[in-house]
């Protein structure tokens, strides 16, 4: 599928940034400029440190007339960072490059007058979507069954912790809209507390529930196929025999690697959905658009950003999201 892409022509003539706010995060907007279009990649570093390091980065070499491919092999060849060190070192590189390439991809497609879909040959369909966050240091059901009450056709994908308990469990499982449980267990944390009642009572209550990157010291009691790995795909080798991936596109930081990810696993049937990592504007658009052209039948952790606000509010789309005809460029809308 990259070769479809590899030889589209890029013009840069300028760029700039726009910082973003939502609630308690920010982000870091990067805007390409050339031949009358605007191309955009969003930064999801956490701090505004990181951000303002970004946004002082006036003399990047990105300037000039370019091939996709030549602009993002260039990429590698320049300190994205500023000379300063990303606050979670390598692990964080990728985020930036992702800006970098999806901020292109949009602008070259736009100069190219075709949306991602058409020019991959693939057409977008409407996206079920979670909605993610934790039930809180004392966990309550309130804020799953308040956002049902709103939007009952969303499903969830909730942080498992410690704390949950047999009687927690049984109310998630209640609402039928528990997709996916995330144990967060490929971070290389320490494990605190007590897992092994949330496990077991995970895997008997919530028998349709994914069960996302648990501890390995609990893999060989686990069925295999509820089994979902997030951290680490960063790469189609690192598939394996898995059966079901969190694609994360700023995780896997580049077009190439993702495009190949994304072929892997059609070719091996394993079982994909989509997640974001805190986008506040575009790139949330962009992660929603992949999940209609690879995989929008999955419980795809790509909810419209106001779902992440700690109270619900009214009027947001439901899922699945609707998605029309795509415009030029990697846009959803």
């Amino acid at each position: 599928m990259f070769d479809r892409l590899a030889g589209l022509p890029l013009l840069v003539e300028s760029y700039d940034f726009v910082r973003l706010t939502g609630g308690e995060r920010s982000t870091t907007l990067l805007r390409l400029h050339g031949g009358g279009f605007r191309g955009l990649g969003e930064d999801i570093m956490p701090s505004d440190a990181d951000h303002d390091a970004f946004e002082a980065m006036t003399d990047l070499p990105l300037a000039g007339s370019w091939t996709l491919v030549e602009f993002l092999d260039a990429l590698a060849t320049f300190d994205q960072w500023g000379g300063v060190e990303p606050e979670f070192g390598d692990f964080a590189r990728p985020f930036r490059n992702w800006v970098f390439e999806s901020a292109a991809l949009d602008l070259a497609l736009q100069q190219a007058g075709v949306s991602l879909g058409d020019a991959l040959g693939r057409s977008p369909r409407p996206v079920r979507f979670v909605n993610s966050f934790g039930l809180g240091e004392e966990p309550s059901v309130d804020g799953v069954r308040a956002r049902l009450e709103l939007y009952p056709s969303v499903g969830f994908k909730l942080d498992a912790a410690p704390a949950w308990t047999r009687g927690i469990i049984t109310e998630l499982a209640g609402t039928g809209a528990v997709r996916t449980v995330d144990f967060k267990g490929r971070y290389g944390l320490e494990v605190e507390g007590d897992f092994a009642p949330v496990y077991e009572a995970v895997v008997e209550l919530l028998p349709e529930a994914l069960i996302e990157d648990p501890h390995e010291a609990f893999v060989s009691v686990l069925p295999a196929e509820r089994i979902a790995y997030d951290a680490p795909i960063k790469r189609a080798a690192d598939v394996g025999a898995t059966r079901t991936v969190n694609v994360k596109p700023s995780r896997i930081g580049g077009i190439r690697p993702l495009l190949e990810l994304y072929a892997h696993c059609e070719s091996n049937g394993v079982v994909m959905y989509g997640g974001g990592m805190g986008e506040l504007g575009p790139a949330r658009e962009q992660v929603q658009l992949l999940a209609a052209l690879f995989h929008p039948d999955a419980p795809n952790d790509v909810a419209p950003p106001p779902f992440n606000l700690p109270e619900p509010i009214p009027g947001l789309p439901t899922s699945p999201l609707e998605v029309s005809s795509p415009p030029i460029g990697f846009r959803l809308k």
